[in-house]
Formats: C-alpha cells, structure tokens, sequence
C-alpha cells in the first residue's frame, strides 16, 4: 500500500488533518473540489474558508470548554489555531477572526510545506485502498454522500445550519446604536468596537417579532427534516418558541448601558465586528431562513438598521453526517472499511473548533498508522478526547446529534470536601485535562 495520505476536503478538518500529517513526515494530497466545483456558501477556493460565523468562540480556557479546546489545539501546535491567533479581531473573550486573510494564511501555508500537494478535483466514491481521510464537511457532494450511504447501509441523518447576514458598518446609524461589549469585557479600545448594539423598546420588539414569524421563509424539499442543532437556531426558530424567547437569547439586553437614552432597552440586537478593517459587521444569532425580500424588510425594522446596506443575507442548507457511533471505530476508521477515516462535522461534531480539532486527530492518527506507531485516542478527561469519545461510542446510536464540546462530555469531577461551586468545577475539569493532555502527547 503506498504510504501517501489522501484527504478529501479543504475545510476546518481536512486542512488541519493535512497540516498535522505533514509536520509528523508523511506524504500528503490533499484533495479539493472548489474552485472548480463551487457550493452555495463558498466564495473562495481558500482552505478552511469561515462561511457562517467568524468566531472560534470563547477563547478562555479555564472556565469554557471550546476555550480549553483552542488550548489543546495550540499546544498541539495546531494549524488553525496559529492562524487564527495571527489574524484574530477584538471580540472581548471570544477568538474572532479576520475570515479571508485567515483562510489565505492556512491556504498558503500548507500549500508551500514541501509534504503536500494539493488536487482540485471531485471526489465522487470512497476509494477501494490507500490511506484516506474524508473531512468534506457539511456540504459534502450528493456524489459521494450516496457513495457513503451505499458503504454504510444506512440512511445519513441530516439537519439544516443557517447563515447570519452581514452589514456594512457605515449603513448602521450610530445616533440609535453604540459601542459596547457585554458587561464591558472589552478592555482597551480596539476591542471595544468589538459589537455594535441596536436597542429595542417594548413596542419594537413586539412588532419586530410579529414580522418576523410573518415572514416568507425558505420551503423544505420533500423528505427533508426540519431538525435543526440547537446551538445554530434560525432566528425565527427560536422566536416561534415563545414571545419572550428571544429577549432570553440573542437578544438579551443584560449588561450593556446605552449612551443615547437613560432608558432601558428593553432587547437589543447586537452585531459583531466580522473584519479587521471593521467595516463589515454580523447580526450575532441572527441565523435566519427567511427568503431574502423579507431578511431586508424585517431586518430593517431594527433601530439603527433602518437604512443598513447588507454585504451577505442569510442562508439555509442541508447538513449531512454519519451516525458514527455505529460506524467508526476508536480511530476514527470506518469500521467496514478500516483504510478510511472521517474527521470534521461529517462525524457529528458542531462548530469550526470542534471540526479542526476531529481534523487533528485524525490526522495524527493516520501518520502514526502510516508509520508503523500506535497512538491511542486522547484521554476522555481531555477535551479532544471527550469529544472523540462521544462520536465514536459515547452517544447513544438512536438518537444520535451533533455536538459541541462541553463539560458535560467530560467524565465527573470527584467533589472534595463538599459540593463545588461551577467556577471552581470548571477550573477543575481544565486542570485535569490539561496535564492529561500533555501526557499524551509526549
């Protein structure tokens, strides 16, 4: 068999996957259908392009699970992680990102490492030999989705990710809306242009909201289901679940005080800072199946936004992945055909780090198997190994769904001297994982 690792896709996973072959000296093509075969999503042929949020999430990693996530990743020395670091924007004590000189940067790095070649082409069946990984991700092709299937013997579940607008920031009104992170964790005065904040009076929000479930939304295809992930809502998903939901949720008015008024907002929509020059800024939670005539009428109804030049409207599609309990095994292969591994949101994890992060293992373990080592999975008191273990066994088959990392993936903290507050719980469950993931990997 020859020792060269395939990897089909470029995303999160399969760039992060490339990357960690690589460093440990194995032979890479890493396999991409864009530019020549585009997606409705992609803008560029970059590597690891953002194409909803542009945030890695929370960035602490003492008391936040993605937080010791990213930890984990750099001390990995991780690609993503590095260059979202480089290119990171003020976001308070979340790790956004500057999408496109980012995804230039992974892009250019792995395209001059002297280990691999990239190969722009549609990948259209699993292949019958060789070393293979298949990180394509939640577009991944109707060609090789049906392929997949007829592998597995069973039908992909599937569930729909919305995509937020974007504004340009010189169409926001700055006389209604104001600069203001959350509880002011923007310390110096880069980071507090992180978020723009539009408020709502009672009145508005009511009449925001009657809009918004009026709106025409985006149909469903025959057999497709409307299971969305809980932690990518559309706007007007959420809203349906009741009058207040929203107030409780993205558009909660704690811990933010505007300047134009002694009165209190009753809601408030915020927006983050998208690019480094500021000018491009997203509808935070605002992720939306709304057609695009009525995303422009109703999005304009927020103060501040009356007369807003959007640079992206929001977006609706279908997200494929395995159900990987039953289908992979503790390395990530597919257990009828041990020559492959999936990595990335094809595997059942949600989010940008949590994809990278499937990417790296998978990546570390197909050269270590390359290279005649053993390489057990991470251990599950880390957050990498939480993650793992939830996909490949630790979830339950039947009612299998994505996931992020979180604490509760992780095996219990044993109490001493008494039942410990959540912040002391926290710091307690990063500690763990980060001397158990170093262990690891020395």
């Amino acid at each position: 068999m020859d020792d060269t690792l395939h990897i089909i896709g470029g995303g999160m996973a399969g760039a992060e996957a490339a990357w960690q072959a690589a460093q440990a000296g194995v032979r890479v093509v890493l396999h991409e259908m864009r530019p020549a075969v585009g997606t409705f999503a992609h803008r560029t042929g970059h590597f690891a392009e953002m194409v909803c949020s542009n945030s890695f999430r929370s960035d602490d990693d003492e008391q936040n699970a993605v937080g010791l996530l990213h930890w984990e990743m750099r001390a990995a020395k991780g690609l993503i992680m590095q260059m979202a670091t480089r290119h990171r924007l003020p976001a308070g004590g979340a790790l956004a990102v500057d999408r496109d000189p980012f995804a230039a940067a992974v892009s250019e790095a792995l395209l001059s490492h002297p280990l691999i070649r990239a190969s722009y082409e549609e990948i259209t069946e699993l292949p019958e030999d060789g070393h293979w990984i298949v990180a394509t991700g939640p577009l991944t092709s109707g060609t090789l989705a049906q392929s997949i299937r007829e592998e597995t013997g069973a039908d992909s579940l599937a569930f729909f990710d919305a995509i937020a607008p974007i504004v340009y920031a010189d169409s926001v009104d700055m006389s209604v809306a104001w600069m203001q992170s959350r509880y002011d964790k923007g310390e110096t005065e880069e980071e507090q242009t992180a978020y723009m904040n539009c408020p709502m009076d009672r009145d508005q929000y009511y009449a925001f909201l009657d809009a918004l479930l009026a709106a025409d939304k985006t149909e469903f295809h025959e057999n497709e289901t409307a299971g969305y992930f809980d932690g990518c809502l559309p706007i007007e998903v959420m809203a349906e679940r009741g009058r207040e939901t929203l107030r409780f949720g993205p558009m909660k008015p704690v811990g933010l005080t505007n300047p134009h008024s002694e009165k209190k907002p009753y809601a408030v929509v915020q927006l983050r800072r998208d690019n480094k020059l500021g000018t491009l800024y997203n509808i935070v939670g605002f992720q939306t199946k709304m057609k695009y005539g009525a995303q422009t009428t109703v999005f304009k109804m927020i103060p501040g936004l009356e007369n807003a030049n959007f640079a992206r409207l929001g977006g609706i599609h279908r997200n494929t992945f395995l159900n990987s309990p039953t289908l992979l095994d503790d390395q990530m292969r597919l257990k009828s055909r041990p020559n492959i591994r999936f990595a990335g949101q094809v595997t059942g994890v949600e989010g940008y780090v949590e994809s990278a992060a499937m990417g790296l293992l998978a990546g570390r373990m197909a050269a270590a198997e390359i290279l005649g080592r053993d390489l057990p999975p991470p251990p599950r008191d880390t957050a990498m190994g939480a993650l793992m273990h939830h996909i490949t066994g630790g979830a339950e088959a039947k009612t299998f769904q994505p996931m992020n990392v979180n604490f509760g993936l992780f095996p219990p903290i044993e109490a001493k001297g008494g039942r410990r507050g959540r912040k002391d719980r926290y710091k307690a469950y990063t500690d763990r994982a980060k001397q158990a993931f170093q262990e690891w990997l020395s």
